[in-house]
């Protein structure tokens, strides 16, 4: 029998980790106790939505909820650029070190100002690295070029391309690409004659797929958004599992 692989995965959820990801990494080391095997984090880092880093944290004094954010260069990079290619601007994190008194103590702090990571998905990643939350447990991401040629094609998605000195995660949308505004709104770019496998990842209907084919995970713990649209009888291979319960699961988690 092949050694159990026991995958859960997540975007970027904060310069602190969100509760909700510890939960996923603590039932993930329960089951490895129990069954054996190894650990994989699948760390979506395509997404382009910058509302998954928000930060939220009690301060200390008042209990009051204070959400904190990366920033960006321009709108264009905020809204459509993938987590992996959101830039850091100079002077963000020495305003974030300025606040963070109010929600921590000075270890925590200081491990944040020991990263000097150039996009959010390499600080965040960092970040939860260097909290120990991820040691012995391999991590893949959606973003690696490798990792993209051995997944099989999607008959739907997105594509990493350039626009406008920025790299946008574009939908694939017939014979054009298209970068959703809002509402009905949305900018079409000329479909180039070429896209490279290397650059096309799935939306979340086909991510599981997608992220399967290439990790075989035998085990997976997912998370409450998922067991919206995944479809596991589709996966009979694979034993799915509830994450751990955790209170204030959005919140971000301080060690």
């Amino acid at each position: 029998m092949n050694s159990p692989i026991i995958c859960f995965g997540q975007q970027p959820c904060g310069f602190f980790p969100k509760n909700f990801l510890v939960a996923k990494i603590d039932t993930a080391r329960r089951l490895q106790k129990e069954i054996g095997g190894r650990i994989v984090f699948f760390y979506h880092d395509s997404d382009a939505d910058y509302r998954e880093t928000i930060t939220i944290m009690p301060d200390r004094q008042t209990n009051a909820e204070v959400r904190l954010n990366f920033t960006q260069e321009n709108k264009l990079q905020k809204k459509h650029s993938p987590l992996y290619a959101k830039r850091i601007p100079p002077g963000w994190k020495d305003e974030i070190l300025k606040q963070l008194p109010r929600f921590t103590d000075k270890s925590l702090i200081d491990l944040f100002s020991s990263i000097n990571a150039p996009n959010v998905a390499d600080f965040c990643l960092e970040m939860y690295q260097k909290m120990g939350l991820l040691d012995g447990i391999e991590v893949v991401r959606s973003s690696d070029k490798n990792f993209r040629e051995k997944a099989p094609d999607i008959s739907e998605g997105f594509v990493d391309v350039e626009y406008q000195g920025e790299i946008v995660r574009a939908k694939i949308d017939g014979d054009k690409l298209s970068l959703h505004e809002g509402g009905p709104v949305y900018t079409y770019l000329p479909k180039p004659d070429k896209i490279l496998k290397s650059q096309i990842n799935p939306g979340k209907d086909e991510r599981f797929l997608w992220m399967n084919s290439v990790i075989h995970c035998t085990h997976y713990i997912f998370g409450e958004g998922e067991k919206g649209y995944l479809k596991t009888e589709n996966f009979p291979e694979v034993k799915f599992i509830d994450r751990e319960k955790i209170e204030n699961s959005d919140y971000a988690f301080l060690g």
